[in-house]
C-alpha cells in the first residue's frame, strides 16, 4: 500500500538506535558509521532485520550523518546506494514483507547556519538536495528529516526534499527540557512552519524519554493538522559498570508511549538507547488500539525563528516603519545599504509590541530581490516577530519567503490573473498566510459589495492551489477620505461583511484613511477603533502613534483581552507625558546597547569613536562586557534564546576586532589559554563553535582544533599551549567512548589541565562519571566555568 495512504488510517511504527548496537558489533571508535553500509553490509542489515522482525514498519537507513560535508561525491553516492540496499535486502529477507518501508534518513549537518555560524542557508539547501538526490535514486520510499535542532537548518532540509522528490517527508525535532529547539523555536512555531512547506508527518525525537516530551507532543497534537511523530530516548545516559545504559527500561517506555497514542500520536519508535527490545515491547502493547482520528485544524497562523502569532479573536499589529513610502530617511537608507538604521527600525517597532513587522524595500534604484535577501536575513536575526513580505516584485517575493526562518505573511495578491498566477504557487510552496487585496483588472471597487465579489473569487482561484480560507487573510483597503468621503463607509462595510459571512480575516492598512488631512493621528485613531467594532484581525500601522495605540489598548481592556488591566496600565503610564509625535529613532546609541541589540555596523562605528577618547581595555570592561553580561544572564534566566545570545557576541567580536591593535595588555590582565575540540568520530561542532564565540569575546584565548579529532592530537595541543582548560564536544552516543579516552590521556600526561565536556548525550552525572571536572549545559555555562577557574589561577 501507498505511505501516504496508509498513514491516513493506521499506526506506524518506526525503528528504534542505531549507533549504540554499532558500538556492540564492534564500530571503532572515531569511525563513521556510515561507512559500514559498504564495509559490513551484513552487520547494518542484521540491525534492519532485528527492527522488522520487532513490528517496525519503517526502518531508517544508515545515512543518518550521510553529506557533503563528511564524505567526496563518489563515496557518498556509494554510502547511500549501500545503505537503501542494505535496508530493502533486510525486507526482502522478512518473513512479512508487507507495509514496509525505507526512509533516507537525514540528519544535522552539524554546523550553525548564518549569521550565527558560517554556513549559508541556500549552501545547505543545495548540501541537503545532493542527499536526497541520491537517496531517491537508490530507491529509498521516504525522507526522514530528524534530530533537527535549529528551525532554519530544518527548513533547509525540507526546502531541499520537496524540491529534489515527490518521496512522502517527515520531520522530527529534537526539544531541550524547556519546550524549546536549541535556537529558539517552540512547537507552535515548528508545526507551523513545517505545515506551511509541505511535511506529510512531524514531530518529536531525541533528546529526552517519553514522559518528558509529553508537553511539546501534546501541543502538535493541538495545533498540527498532521499524523504526530513521537521517538524519544530511552530517558538519559549514565554509566554503570564502565558501561554506558539509560534510566527507562522497555516496559516504562512502552507505557509512556502508550498513552500518548491514546491522545493521538500516531507514529511511534525510539532514539538514543532503544533497542530492538524496545520496538518489540513497543509493538506488542499498541498494535491492537485504534488509531485516534486526525482533526484537522482551521488556525491562520504565521511563525518566527521563535513562535507562532495566531489571528485569532484578538486582533493583530503588523508595524509598517520598514518602507520607504513617504520616509525620506528610509529611502537614503536603502541607497546607502544602510542596513542598521533598517534593523534599528524593526527592534523599536518590536519594543513597542508589534506582532510583525511589515518588510518593504523596494526603490527603483536598488537591487530589489539582493536588497530583500539581505534585510530578510538581518532583520530576523535580531528581532523575533513574524515578518510581512511586502513586494510587488515576484522575484524578490520568492526570495525573501525562501530565506525566511519561518511562515511568513506575504503581502501581497490580488484578483487579477497575473497576482494569483504568481503569488499562489509561492504560498504553496513556502507556506505563508496571503494577503489578499480585493482589487482586479478595473481597480479598486468604490462599493463593498464589488470588494467581497473579487473576494470570493480570489478564494475560489486559492483553492485550485491547494490554499484554504485559513490560508488567506483579506485587505478590502483603506482609501482616502478627503477625496471621497464616503470611501470609509464602504471599507467598513467590507470589513464586516468578509469577516462575519465570508468568515475570513481582515487586515487594513489604516493611515491610508487620513492623507491629505491635518491631525491625522485624529482620524487615523477613530478609523482604527470602527474597524475593530467591524471586526479587524489586523491591522498595519504606526505603532508610535500614541492615537492609534490608545484604541488598541483601550479596545483590549474592553474586549476582555487584557486581564486585569496590566497591558493597558503600562500603556497610559508610559505614554502619561509623550506627544502624538513619531518617536525617532534613537540617535544616542552607545556601544553596549549596539551589541545588546546586535547591531554590527553601529558597533564598528561607535567602537572607532570611543578609541579617540577611550582607553581600548576600558571600552571592553566598560562597555563591551557588561553587554556580553546582561545579554548572557537573559539567556540563562530563559528571557532571550540562543540567537540573540550569537548574535550579540557576533557583534561584540566585530568591536573587539577593531580595538585588538592597540590593546598592550599586561600580565595581570591576560587570561587563561584554553583548547577546544570535538572529539574523534564526530563532526558535529556547533556546539563547541559557540563556545568558542563566546569565549573568545569574553578575552580567553581559545585554541580552537575543530571536528573529528583525535586524543593524541588534543593532548599536544594542551601540552604545546599550556592550555589551562580543555573543552570537549560530542553530539554521537558512539563518540562518547572516544569523548572518554581523550578524557583519561589528558588526565593521565596533563594533570594541570581542567577538562569541561558538553553536548547533546551527556549529562552532568554522566560526564562526571567519565572523568571531566565539569559539565557544561551550554555556551554561557562554560564562559562562567572558565571565569571561574581564571580567577582562581590569578
Amino acid at each position: 500500500m501507498d505511505l501516504r495512504t496508509y498513514l491516513k488510517d493506521n499506526l506506524i511504527f518506526l525503528d528504534g538506535g542505531m549507533g549504540t548496537l554499532l558500538q556492540q558489533k564492534g564500530l571503532p571508535m572515531g569511525e563513521l558509521p556510515e561507512r559500514w553500509n559498504v564495509t559490513k553490509p551484513n552487520v547494518i542489515k542484521e540491525i534492519h532485520k532485528s527492527y522488522l522482525q520487532s513490528g517496525s514498519n519503517i526502518i531508517c537507513a544508515n545515512t543518518f550523518g550521510a553529506n557533503l560535508l563528511k564524505f567526496e561525491i563518489a563515496t557518498l553516492k556509494e554510502i547511500i546506494f549501500s545503505a537503501i540496499k542494505n535496508a530493502k535486502d533486510a525486507i526482502s529477507e522478512c518473513d512479512n514483507k508487507e507495509n514496509k518501508w525505507v526512509a533516507l534518513d537525514v540528519g544535522p549537518l552539524g554546523k550553525m547556519l548564518k549569521p550565527y555560524g558560517d554556513l549559508d542557508f541556500l549552501n545547505a539547501v543545495e548540501i541537503f538536495s545532493t542527499t536526497v538526490k541520491l537517496g531517491k535514486e537508490a530507491g529509498a520510499d521516504l525522507v526522514f528529516i530528524e534530530t533537527m535542532t535549529d528551525s532554519y537548518e530544518t527548513k533547509a532540509a525540507l526546502l531541499a526534499v520537496k524540491e529534489s522528490c515527490d518521496l512522502p517527508v517527515f520531520v522530527s525535532n529534537a526539544y531541550t527540557e524547556e519546550g524549546k529547539l536549541l535556537t529558539g523555536a517552540n512547537p507552535e512555531a515548528m508545526v507551523s512552519m513545517l505545515e506551511g512547506l509541505g511535511a506529510d508527518a512531524i514531530g518529536v525525537n531525541c533528546s529526552l524519554g517519553p514522559k518528558d516530551l509529553e508537553k511539546v507532543v501534546l501541543k502538535y497534537l493541538k495545533y498540527s493538522s498532521l499524523p504526530i511523530i513521537l521517538k524519544p530516548n530511552a530517558g538519559l545516559p549514565k554509566v554503570v559498570n564502565g558501561n554506558t545504559v539509560f534510566d527507562i527500561d522497555k516496559k516504562e517506555f512502552a507505557k509512556d508511549i502508550y498513552n500518548l497514542v491514546k491522545k493521538g500520536v500516531r507514529l511511534v519508535g525510539g532514539c538514543c538507547g532503544t533497542t530492538p527490545d524496545y520496538i518489540s515491547e513497543l509493538y506488542l502493547s499498541i498494535k491492537d488500539l485504534k488509531p485516534k482520528k486526525i482533526t484537522k485544524k482551521s488556525y491562520t497562523v504565521v511563525s518566527s525563528k521563535t513562535h507562532a502569532v495566531y489571528f485569532d479573536k484578538k486582533p493583530i499589529l503588523i508595524g509598517e516603519r520598514i518602507n520607504p513610502t513617504g520616509k525620506k530617511l528610509f529611502k537614503e537608507a536603502l541607497i546607502n545599504n544602510d542596513i542598521d538604521y533598517i534593523l534599528k527600525e524593526g527592534t523599536t517597532q518590536e519594543e513597542k509590541g508589534v506582532d510583525a513587522l511589515d518588510v518593504n524595500v523596494g526603490l527603483p534604484s536598488i537591487d530589489e530581490t539582493k536588497m530583500l535577501h539581505t534585510v530578510v536575513s538581518e532583520l530576523q536575526a535580531i528581532v523575533n516577530t513574524p515578518l510581512q513580505i511586502d513586494t510587488s516584485s515576484y522575484s524578490a517575493m520568492e526570495m525573501g519567503l525562501r530565506v525566511y526562518n519561518g511562515k511568513a505573511i506575504i503581502n501581497s495578491v490580488n484578483g487579477t490573473r497575473e497576482s494569483m498566477e504568481k503569488v499562489f504557487p509561492l504560498a504553496k510552496k513556502y507556506g505563508g498566510v496571503v494577503v489578499a487585496l480585493t482589487l482586479d483588472e478595473n481597480g479598486i471597487p468604490s462599493t463593498a459589495t464589488k470588494r467581497v465579489e473579487i473576494a470570493k473569487k480570489i478564494l475560489k482561484v486559492a483553492k485550485t492551489y491547494g490554499l484554504e480560507k485559513k490560508d488567506i487573510i483579506f485587505d478590502p483597503l483603506t482609501l482616502t477620505v478627503s477625496a471621497d468621503s464616503k470611501s470609509a463607509i464602504e471599507t467598513l462595510k467590507a470589513v464586516e461583511i468578509i469577516k462575519n459571512k465570508l468568515k475570513c480575516h481582515v487586515v487594513l492598512g489604516v493611515s491610508n484613511v487620513s492623507f491629505g488631512l491635518p491631525k491625522r493621528d485624529f482620524i487615523n485613531g477613530t478609523f482604527f477603533s470602527l474597524t475593530l467594532s467591524k471586526g479587524l484581525s489586523g491591522a498595519i500601522m504606526n505603532p508610535f502613534s500614541q492615537e492609534m495605540m490608545k484604541v488598541y489598548y483601550t479596545y483590549l481592556a474592553l474586549n476582555d483581552y487584557d486581564k486585569s488591566f496590566i497591558n493597558y496600565i503600562s500603556f497610559a503610564t508610559e505614554t502619561a507625558n509623550e506627544t502624538t509625535i513619531v518617536k525617532p529613532l534613537d540617535t544616542n546609541l552607545t556601544l553596549s546597547t549596539a551589541i545588546i541589540k546586535g547591531f554590527k555596523d553601529s558597533a564598528s562605528t561607535l567602537t572607532k569613536e570611543l578609541l579617540k577618547t577611550k582607553n581600548a581595555l576600558d571600552i571592553i570592561k566598560e562597555d563591551i562586557v557588561p553587554a556580553l553580561n546582561e545579554v548572557g544572564k537573559a539567556y540563562e534566566n530563559k528571557t532571550a534564546f540562543l540567537p540573540s545570545l550569537l548574535i550579540s557576541a557576533e557583534t561584540a567580536k566585530v568591536a573587539f576586532e577593531i580595538i585588538k591593535s592597540t590593546i598592550k595588555v599586561d600580565s595581570n590582565e591576560q587570561k587563561l589559554t584554553l583548547v577546544l575540540a570535538t572529539v574523534k568520530g564526530d563532526i558535529h561542532d556547533i556546539g563547541k563553535n559557540i563556545v568558542k564565540l563566546l569565549l573568545e569575546n569574553y578575552g580567553f584565548k581559545v585554541i580552537d582544533l575543530g571536528s573529528d579529532v583525535a586524543p593524541d592530537v588534543i593532548l599536544k595541543a594542551v601540552l604545546d599551549n599550556n592550555a589551562k582548560i580543555l573543552g570537549l564536544s560530542a553530539l554521537m552516543t558512539t563518540t562518547v567512548k572516544s569523548m572518554e579516552e581523550t578524557i583519561l590521556l589528558v588526565k593521565k600526561n596533563a594533570p594541570n589541565c581542567k577538562i569541561m565536556v558538553g553536548g547533546a548525550v551527556l549529562t552532568k552525572d554522566y560526564a562526571s562519571k567519565l572523568g571531566a571536572d565539569f559539565y557544561a549545559k551550554d555556551g554561557m555555562e562554560g564562559v562562567r566555568y572558565a571565569e571561574k577557574i581564571n580567577e582562581e589561577l590569578k
